[in-house]
């Protein structure tokens, strides 16, 4: 896969080590399961539970994902969920959150302050009123990356079981977030994660820490010419 030649290798940025896990649940091809074990048994990177793996199980996925953190991972800082079709600059990203220095009830990513529940049946982001009642949501950020600190997960983790349930995770993370009267924050006066696309330029994608809808191949080029180059200055530094 190409995250693990990339943003997903482990490595070590500025002296902090930096591991990436991949969240899956269950599927109901045997054979899909049978090669899930085999890459896990190769690589020991994959987090698996027992539920069918669909984009309406996000929320059980991400709890899953951040129960693990609070068992397992006490010794981590931070913690950045993300999807597999993401470039993630981890160098940049690494540098701001040192450069921020907050390690305690701190969570941050593409800020979405004042959404609303979508009422079209149709949509693959409907909501019911059952579901969630309300006319806004709190807070909250794109799941399509976002980064908090370690203690979070655990507080996050505590709280879940008294938040109702919504299929849509970043929702539900906000809905947790509100209860806890944890704040997002920007992590730099400058937009740093996009829940978009972002046409590749290499000075451009130094100073970002996410863009969305990147194919591997893509990946494997964008990441290796950012990390070819990473001591040449570009026209802003």
């Amino acid at each position: 896969m190409a995250i693990r030649e990339t943003w997903g290798k482990h490595r070590l940025v500025a002296g902090n080590l930096i591991v990436t896990y991949f969240l899956l649940g269950t599927t109901m091809n045997q054979n899909d399961q049978t090669g899930i074990i085999a890459e896990s048994q190769k690589y020991r990177d994959i987090i698996q539970k027992d539920f069918i793996d669909a984009y309406y199980n996000l929320t059980l996925k991400t709890m899953m994902g951040i129960e693990w953190v609070h068992r397992f991972c006490h010794q981590s800082r931070f913690v950045m969920k993300t999807d597999t079709d993401m470039f993630v600059n981890i160098f940049y990203l690494t540098e701001l959150l040192l450069r921020k220095n907050r390690n305690t009830r701190f969570f941050t990513g593409f800020l979405k302050m004042n959404d609303f529940p979508i009422r079209k049946i149709y949509s693959k982001w409907y909501v019911s009123k059952d579901e969630y009642p309300g006319r806004t949501y709190p807070p909250f950020c794109s799941g399509t990356g976002y980064v908090f600190s370690t203690d979070v997960a655990s507080q996050i983790y505590k709280i879940s079981e008294s938040v109702p349930f919504i299929k849509l995770e970043d929702v539900f993370i906000g809905l947790c977030l509100a209860k806890l009267k944890i704040n997002l924050e920007e992590l730099h006066s400058e937009q740093t994660f996009f829940s978009d696309r972002v046409e590749f330029s290499l000075c451009r994608f130094k100073k970002i820490v996410t863009c969305h809808y990147v194919k591997p191949h893509e990946l494997l080029i964008y990441w290796n010419e950012l990390e070819s180059s990473m001591d040449e200055k570009c026209p802003d530094d």
